[in-house]
């Protein structure tokens, strides 16, 4: 419905408003946000690339201890990390007043500094906190490849650096292209960080035009726009993996599988350096920045307003978690107790919502529900006598759809992976004994499904609190969550006020990044 909706609403602009954004708005917004991807790309491919290699493959000091810290960043939303930046680098921040202290300038003519709020800061800042998801993805495959593949290549005169190039990255090169993708998309739906630091993307672009200038429907042709970039972004992907298969063998239980490559003399300490600087940047500097900010600030963590904006941020997480984990739990258990293509179609359409961006999608549900409002409070008007107001757009009921629709693709990937862990002989077994297939359920997937089910949810929960990009354009008057929150602060240059709130989100992100770091432990 909201892509439907986004189309019909792009169809029915005049004829004015094309050619406005054809010539004014878009090739500059379509210039900025393709040379903002390249850079993220770029940049998050080669930090987790070169982390996950070294950490699954090379043994050096405080490789287990760094292999769980490069995740941290995951728990930072790219707009934090933005105000975290802004305030780290300003001229008063503690970077420029040390330069000036060291070197004896007094004023900002007397040496030059790289400005953060530029592409390139947008690049930095995004790139800090996305590229765990190309280090997890990589890290994964490297670890599934096992020794074989590599001792083989020894075996014909590849040295270390041709067996990493030549075979483990076209090995896992599939994986690496589902992390670029996730860092593509989330780099699309940013609007906080590129916002503050005066990035005009096409999604600053929607919520400028559609907002600011009062055009729906010029914003809704540049939605179109965006969603020809996420159509071309998961053919990409689809086609980068196509005919990748493979099978790596696995060595005889009398030699250790993974044995990696010990680092001798100063490559050792440059691997630990190499594999340091990400968390630093991604995760030490923001965290300190807010975190010195709210320690001053301590008397916030009761006011009125921030309580009320928690309140609001776990009435709406929670709700989104319950709805996706319900929904995404019937497509799964659809799909495993009666495979058709029915089923196999509502999955895959299901999963298309994590790729449209937020403000593309809070475009496309609010309209919907604002003139179902609108339709509902005329008949009320017209048989009772009175008005219903706004029902599902003046409410939170907006936030929850939107939230739900993103985020339906994690739920259902969690729950359909532990679906997979339990064989379809239990449901079989359990029919034999005379469950139908509603006990079946009941009494033994259910109660076995717990983990990855509180798992789906948690994810959920945790997404929902950091989302920015939907939450601002679908919240009704005088309602903030969290990320409103420091987003409001920030826009009015407060960002040391928005600092307690953004503390309780990163804490709120630590939970995930926690059960990632166990299975990373796990795995060596």
């Amino acid at each position: 419905m909201p892509i439907i909706a986004i189309v019909l609403i792009a169809a029915s602009g005049s004829g004015s408003d094309w050619p406005h954004l054809f010539h004014n708005v878009l090739p500059r917004a379509t210039l900025r946000t393709l040379l903002l991807l390249a850079g993220v790309a770029a940049a998050t491919a080669i930090t987790g690339v070169i982390t996950a290699w070294l950490t699954a493959s090379c043994e050096f000091p405080l490789r287990r201890l760094l292999s769980v810290l490069l995740v941290l960043p995951l728990a930072i939303p790219s707009y934090l990390s933005a105000y975290a930046f802004g305030e780290f680098l300003d001229y008063t921040g503690p970077v420029q007043t040390a330069l000036r202290a060291v070197f004896g300038f007094t004023t900002r003519r007397d040496y030059w500094f790289p400005e953060i709020r530029t592409t390139g800061g947008a690049v930095l800042v995004l790139g800090s906190v996305l590229y765990p998801y190309i280090y997890l993805a990589a890290r994964a495959m490297f670890l599934m490849q096992g020794r074989a593949a590599a001792d083989v290549a020894r075996t014909l005169g590849a040295g270390p650096l041709a067996v990493f190039t030549k075979v483990q990255i076209p090995m896992a090169r599939p994986a690496i292209m589902v992390g670029l993708t996730l860092v593509a998309m989330e780099t699309l739906n940013d609007i906080g960080a590129v916002e503050y630091l005066g990035v005009q993307t096409l999604t600053f672009s929607i919520f400028d035009t559609w907002l600011n200038r009062g055009s729906l429907a010029g914003a809704a042709q540049i939605a179109c726009v965006m969603l020809l970039f996420v159509v071309a972004l998961l053919f990409v992907e689809r086609a980068a993996r196509r005919r990748q298969r493979f099978t790596s063998s696995k060595t005889t239980a009398a030699v250790a599988d993974q044995v990696r490559l010990p680092l001798r003399g100063w490559k050792r300490w440059a691997a630990t350096v190499a594999c340091l600087l990400p968390p630093l940047f991604g995760f030490a500097i923001p965290v300190l920045v807010l975190g010195s900010y709210a320690l001053k600030r301590l008397d916030q963590f009761l006011s009125l307003r921030l309580l009320s904006a928690l309140w609001n941020s776990v009435l709406i997480s929670f709700s989104t978690a319950c709805v996706a984990v319900l929904l995404a739990f019937l497509l799964a258990y659809a799909t495993r107790a009666a495979r058709s293509p029915f089923t196999t179609v509502a999955g895959r359409l299901s999963s298309f919502g994590y790729g449209v961006p937020g403000t593309v999608l809070a475009m496309g549900v609010l309209i919907p529900l604002a003139r179902l409002d609108n339709g509902i409070a005329g008949l009320t008007r017209d048989w009772f006598g009175f008005s219903t107001g706004l029902l599902l757009s003046g409410s939170g009921f907006a936030i929850i759809y939107a939230c739900t629709v993103r985020f339906l693709t994690m739920a259902e990937g969690t729950i359909d992976a532990g679906f997979h862990k339990l064989s379809p002989h239990l449901d079989m077994a359990a029919r034999t004994l005379g469950r139908t297939s509603a006990q079946t359920l009941r009494t033994v997937l259910l109660p076995m499904m717990r983990p990855a089910t509180l798992t789906a949810a948690l994810l959920v929960f945790i997404e929902s609190m950091k989302e920015l990009s939907a939450t601002i354009m679908l919240r009704p008057f005088n309602f903030n969550t969290l990320a409103t929150l420091v987003y409001e602060d920030a826009s009015r240059a407060k960002v040391e006020d928005a600092s307690v709130a953004a503390i309780i989100i990163v804490a709120a992100g630590l939970v995930p990044v926690f059960l990632v770091s166990r299975s990373l432990n796990k795995g060596g």
